[in-house]
């Protein structure tokens, strides 16, 4: 399982192992795994598709701004905004 949590500056949002993310990249989607290779990357506004178990149905998280990183312990992202 992966690791994930989604921090925004007023507080923590999530923290969970979950099966996979799919982050909004400034550059494009990407989804994270567990064992993802380490990456940071900004982010630019739009949805979160967090899977909870694998063939699970995604969940839909908007965020606005802020940056996603991997590394060993799982994926964190940093959104200015979450809802």
């Amino acid at each position: 399982m992966l690791h994930f949590e989604l921090v925004t500056p007023e507080r923590l949002i999530r923290s969970e192992d979950v099966h996979m993310v799919t982050v909004p990249g400034s550059e494009g989607d990407f989804a994270v795994l567990e064992g993802h290779a380490p990456l940071m990357s900004t982010i630019r506004d739009g949805d979160l598709l967090v899977q909870r178990t694998a063939g699970g149905a995604p969940e839909t998280i908007a965020i606005r701004g802020g940056f996603a990183e991997v590394n060993a312990k799982g994926l964190t992202v940093l959104a200015e905004h979450a809802s």
